[in-house]
This record gives structure tokens, sequence and C-alpha cells, in this order.
């Protein structure tokens, strides 16, 4: 099965496996009550995926962004 990334990101969301894209810097972190109201934010992990608009800015975030990178085990 080949999934254009439209339908591949609705069968996620579908499977219940993430919830929809949303922008970190406008739009604010997805967080629980329980997760917001903790003093220990360090308790939590919250995923981020960077959707890339063009190879340019892909391989702009990982030259500043190490993480993007060395995290990633599914290319590898």
């Amino acid at each position: 099965m080949d999934l254009g990334f439209d339908e591949w990101m609705q069968y996620g969301i579908k499977k219940g496996w993430c919830g929809p894209p949303v922008c970190y810097t406008h739009d604010g972190l997805p967080m629980a009550d329980e997760e917001m109201s903790s003093d220990d934010l360090d308790a939590f992990c919250i995923h981020i995926i960077r959707m890339y608009e063009d190879d340019q800015a892909k391989r702009q975030v990982e030259e500043n962004h190490s993480p993007s990178t060395w995290r990633d085990i599914y290319t590898r």
C-alpha cells in the first residue's frame, strides 16, 4: 500500500496513533490538564514531528537541530 502524505496522516489519526498536525508556535503544545498542571514537566515526554515545506527546509532544520538527525532511527 503506497499512501500519499494526507492519506498516511489520516490513517494514523483514525487509528488513534496521533492527533492532527498543529503548530507549536501558533497553537501551543497539545497537553492534557494533568500535564499542564504538573510541577514536574520532565515527567511527561511529548513527541513533536516537524513537517517540512521542502527539501531545503529539511536540510536547514537538520543542520540547526542535531536531535532531528540522531533521533531518526526510521530512515537509517
